[in-house]
């Protein structure tokens, strides 16, 4: 599975921007989709995460309800919008894809096997 993440860019503090993950290659029957970041000097954190159909999702306190991920299966793409945005949201955004999940997604890094090259959101004041 490939992955391309894409829509990063600069925005002011509360501002928004939209990234998107697609999806190639190999198909499984069902996978869970999530989203991460990393910080200069920071390790990598968990962001949000769905579920194959779309029915469950999670997300890291320092995002709810700021930030919505969504999935369109018939186009292999799961998308972020991330709203109100602050500075400490800059980061590498990666999308990552977990087979053989069908319930709830995974929230921990090792539970995904196929990472997206990453894409740069830079969050100013």
């Amino acid at each position: 599975v490939q992955l391309q993440a894409s829509g990063g860019g600069l925005v002011q503090a509360g501002g928004s921007l939209r990234l998107s993950c697609a999806a190639s290659g190999r198909t499984y029957s069902s996978y869970a989709m999530g989203w991460f970041r990393q910080a200069p000097g920071k390790e990598r954190e968990f962001v949000t995460a769905i579920s194959w159909s779309g029915g469950s999702a999670d997300y890291a306190d320092s995002v709810k309800g700021r930030f919505t991920i969504s999935r369109d299966n018939a186009k292999n793409t799961v998308s972020l919008q991330m709203n109100s945005l602050k500075p400490e949201d800059t980061a590498v955004y990666y999308c990552a894809a977990a087979p053989h999940f069908s319930g709830s997604p995974p929230v921990d890094s090792y539970e995904y096997n196929y990472w997206g090259q990453g894409t740069q959101v830079t969050v100013s004041s």
